[in-house]
């Protein structure tokens, strides 16, 4: 739980965020009831909230939850979790549900880490997915990186055994701090064959980001790790 309480004290995130549109706010209050999940300090029955039992699957920090939509209509055998701190993302997203008439996609408005501890059940993920998260490129904003060994540890209870963490972002450096993390980090394996970084895989489309990412000559960068014990 140390650990946990360090990972709360220092933010990955900085709320900067915009007014609301209309639309977004009246997904809000609206859809958000039917689509959300609250914060609270209670574990989530996930059969329960999905209403069936399904491989199921989160991603921390979906931004403005596009890709995420996606990825829940391309797959409707899985159950998808978004977690995102800024409520214009959690609004767009919750337009895209309803647009797209997902029944399997939950959005969560907090921070992550919070979340995993309180309310998600040990070894009840089939994969979490980190896309595109902040770089905090200056070296003395490192700390506040997301990946960190607590939060590798954290991550590892909430995965099945054989559950992956999928990681990609469009910062060289970031992907070298990702890479070195995990590798590092006790019950996870690699799965690429060189020991580092994959092809994107068919199942994440490209984001805004990493298209934006290509535009000013980043690579982009891939990593999937396998909970192993």
């Amino acid at each position: 739980m140390n650990d946990t309480i360090h990972l709360r004290r220092i933010r990955s995130f900085v709320r900067r965020e915009g007014r609301l549109t209309a639309g977004q706010q009246r997904a809000m209050d609206e859809l958000f009831p039917r689509f959300g999940i609250a914060q609270a300090d209670s574990l989530l029955d996930l059969d329960a909230v999905f209403g069936r039992a399904a491989p199921r699957i989160l991603e921390i920090g979906f931004g403005n939850g596009e890709s995420l939509a996606q990825i829940a209509q391309a797959h409707p055998q899985n159950d998808y979790i978004g977690i995102e701190v800024h409520r214009p993302g959690v609004g767009h997203l919750l337009i895209q549900i309803e647009k797209r008439g997902l029944q399997n996609l939950r959005v969560i408005c907090a921070d992550a880490v919070e979340v995993l501890a309180r309310q998600i059940p040990d070894a009840s993920l089939a994969a979490v997915y980190l896309f595109f998260p902040d770089p905090w490129h200056k070296t003395r904003h490192h700390k506040r990186r997301q990946v960190q060994p607590a939060w590798a540890q954290l991550l590892r209870r909430k995965l099945q055994i054989g559950g992956q963490l999928h990681m990609a972002t469009d910062w060289q450096n970031y992907a070298e701090h990702m890479l070195a993390v995990m590798s590092a980090a006790e019950g996870f394996r690699n799965t690429s064959p060189s020991g580092d970084y994959l092809p994107r895989p068919a199942y994440r489309p490209e984001t805004k980001f990493e298209r934006r990412g290509q535009g000013l000559g980043h690579g982009v960068w891939d990593l999937i790790f396998e909970r192993i014990a």
